[in-house]
């Protein structure tokens, strides 16, 4: 769900010629096959296997938010694979846009992180069929300018809505983020079942995080120039904004002991309903992107966590505890976990949140 910075691509390239996989500005496209991904996926170090196997990556579309991607393959987009994220699963399902997989071709599917194989409605529903084969999982937490901000004044999620922060905070244009931030402040950790007093009350929040936002970011490079270039102290950010930024020199850090916590995403692939490219294809693409050996670079590249437990538990201890993910346990307390919402519930958002916006 993320793009990234010039930093992570020329990282990319780097680990792509290391891999032996080319990169896709020197390669053709594979046109049997189509992924719909958030742009910045089509970096071969995530599916070196596929490249090897077949002497070029997938052919590449892209969309800039969930909603848009719906909304396109609602309307006769035609691709084989695409890259939703939890809070969507069940919206794409119930559309009919999802085949469902024959985890039989996906040797690692029992090597799945245990946690997500836990969440509900989201790889597996109650008929035992399977929809999503996880990718990337991470958080939206706290980031802020170390050399601005004074960490006891960011103890609490409430300080986006702080006076103090007027005109220096973003957060994402993305309505499950945004409300992932309401629903931590408001107490709640589980969005699935609020109430109409509970969407008032994180709305009300919202509309004052609004006064002090200075832009509504899209994608990552955006708010990393907004950071980087001093515009924004305080941003509610994926992982990949600190980590990339780090790498640069910018003294940024993520803060994930707040007094509320933080927020927990899990994004994955699916196969598509009307794909006319090889679904042989697709097990090869779906099986390269769960490879226990892109498990170290979407850690240290990217700063989220992979879907293959193996492949997790194998990378260096250090680099896990940087990352925040030596210890998973010690912050499920405090995470609200992007689940699936009903669907009446996320139209009230997405409506709600584009009235906050526009400052209304």
């Amino acid at each position: 769900m993320q793009n990234k910075t010039t930093s992570g691509l020329i990282a990319s390239f780097a680990v792509a010629l290391a891999l032996g996989v080319a990169p896709m500005s020197a390669q053709a496209a594979d046109g049997e096959l189509t992924v719909f991904d958030w742009a910045g996926y089509e970096d071969p170090a995530f599916h070196p296997a596929y490249g090897e196997k077949h002497g070029a990556s997938p052919t590449f579309a892209f969309f800039g938010d969930e909603e848009e991607a719906f909304q396109k393959l609602r309307t006769g987009f035609k691709a084989d694979v695409a890259h939703p994220c939890s809070q969507s699963v069940g919206k794409w399902r119930d559309a009919g846009l999802l085949k469902p997989l024959d985890t039989s071709k996906i040797p690692e599917w029992d090597n799945i992180v245990p946690g997500i194989k836990a969440m509900k409605d989201l790889m597996t529903t109650a008929d035992g069929k399977a929809w999503m084969v996880p990718f990337d999982w991470g958080n939206t937490a706290l980031t802020y300018r170390t050399d601005t901000v004074q960490e006891a004044d960011i103890g609490s999620l409430k300080a986006f809505a702080d006076p103090r922060f007027k005109d220096r905070v973003s957060i994402g244009d993305n309505v499950d983020d945004a409300y992932a931030l309401a629903s931590l402040v408001i107490g709640l950790t589980d969005w699935t079942a609020m109430t109409d007093a509970q969407f008032d009350e994180a709305s009300a929040f919202l509309r004052e995080v609004h006064k002090n936002v200075r832009l509504y970011w899209t994608d990552n490079t955006e708010l990393s120039q907004a950071i980087a270039g001093e515009e924004v102290d305080l941003a509610w950010a994926w992982n990949e904004t600190a980590t990339t930024l780090q790498a640069d020199g910018v003294p940024v850090a993520i803060k994930k002991d707040t007094a509320e916590g933080l927020s927990t995403w899990v994004c994955g692939y699916v196969l598509l309903e009307g794909g006319t490219g090889s679904e042989d294809k697709a097990y090869d693409y779906l099986n390269a992107t769960l490879d226990p050996a892109v498990s170290s670079y979407i850690v240290t590249e990217w700063g989220y966590g992979h879907g293959n437990a193996t492949g997790m538990a194998a990378v260096d201890p250090e680099t896990l505890k940087a990352t925040g993910y030596d210890d998973v346990s010690s912050f499920v307390d405090k995470t609200l976990f992007q689940s699936p919402v009903p669907v009446e519930l996320k139209q009230k958002m997405i409506a709600e949140f584009e009235k906050i916006k526009a400052g209304y």
